[in-house]
């Protein structure tokens, strides 16, 4: 099949991989622009265009796709099939229709369920006990086109954001490949709008900690808001991320028997065990932090590091 894939992330992959192992004509790669990042804005390229390169695909990256020119070049192509994984962009409506068979998304929900950017993050923000891969027909409305095949998996219990998304990733390439050989003889169903929820782009405000929430929902958010914004807090004034932790006893007195008070105070803080008071009588126990401007590290370590008790509280500046 005639294919213009169009992908961004390192999530994308696996399915353009799955595409050229499966012998279709990849006519073009369309990602984002190279783009600064890290220490020095060095300039990195998208995982997508690193892995066509290595591969001899052609690759282009417009910066802009609304343009004449970057429409004739897309339906220069004669494509049977455009597929769009993360690409990052909504695609106008002259995209949707050039291909002869349309644009096929790989979409890692189970549609009507979190259309949007952050799919796999909310649903962990959430505490969504199960998830999946949709491929479906693009249509102008974002993610509301005919669904084509689903598949679910399960969440795990401690499972990251970026952990789950290397699994939709993989789940993602196997159901694009069953989706393109069975295109003939599949029946696209429509999504019913009423049971839509959505998985809004993360913002870095979003990621910020409310102590009164339970311990429970701050823990999905450590999970959930990774690899950013991160769930983090302050110290001092001074940020503090923290990349893992786990529920506590549900216990707000400290180790002396007293009422710790406020929600984001220090109830334990010895050793391996920093516990933190949560909303609803719940307790949150860190696991691994990261302070500002430092290195990721174990609780032991930041607690050596510094001179925090119990009753000190975490919160905003």
């Amino acid at each position: 099949m005639r294919i213009v894939f169009m992908g961004t992330p390192e999530s994308a992959v696996p399915s353009l991989r799955r595409l050229f192992e499966d012998g279709h004509d990849i006519v073009a790669v369309w990602t984002q622009p190279d783009k600064p990042a890290g220490r020095g804005d060095k300039i990195h390229s998208p995982p997508i265009k690193e892995f066509a390169l290595e591969h001899g695909l052609h690759v282009a990256q417009p910066k802009k796709i609304k343009t004449d020119e970057a429409k004739e070049l897309f339906a220069s192509y004669n494509a049977d099939v455009a597929v769009v994984v993360a690409y990052g962009r909504i695609l106008p409506p002259e995209y949707l229709t050039a291909p002869r068979r349309g644009c096929i998304n790989v979409h890692f929900s189970l549609l009507p369920l979190y259309r949007g950017a952050a799919p796999a993050n909310w649903a962990i923000v959430n505490g969504e006990k199960k998830t999946g891969v949709t491929t479906m027909f693009l249509e102008e409305e974002l993610d509301s086109g005919p669904i084509l095949l689903q598949r679910e998996t399960l969440i795990g219990e401690t499972e990251t954001a970026p952990e789950l998304m290397q699994r939709l990733s993989e789940v993602g390439a196997n159901l694009l490949s069953e989706t393109l050989s069975q295109l003939d003889v599949i029946t696209p169903s429509p999504q019913r709008d009423l049971d839509a929820t959505f998985a809004p782009l993360l913002a870095k405000t979003d990621g910020l900690i409310d102590w009164s929430s339970s311990a429970s929902t701050i823990e999905r958010c450590v999970r959930g808001f990774q690899p950013w914004p991160n769930a983090y807090t302050f110290h001092n004034s001074h940020r503090l991320i923290i990349w893992r932790a786990s529920v506590g006893d549900s216990t707000p007195g400290d180790d002396s028997g007293h009422d710790a008070g406020q929600d984001g105070e220090v109830i334990t803080a010895r050793g391996d065990d920093l516990v933190v008071r949560c909303g609803e009588g719940t307790a949150l126990r860190l696991l691994e932090v990261q302070p500002e401007a430092k290195r990721r590290m174990s609780v032991r370590d930041f607690l050596n590091g510094t001179h925090l008790k119990i009753g000190d509280r975490f919160g905003t500046i």
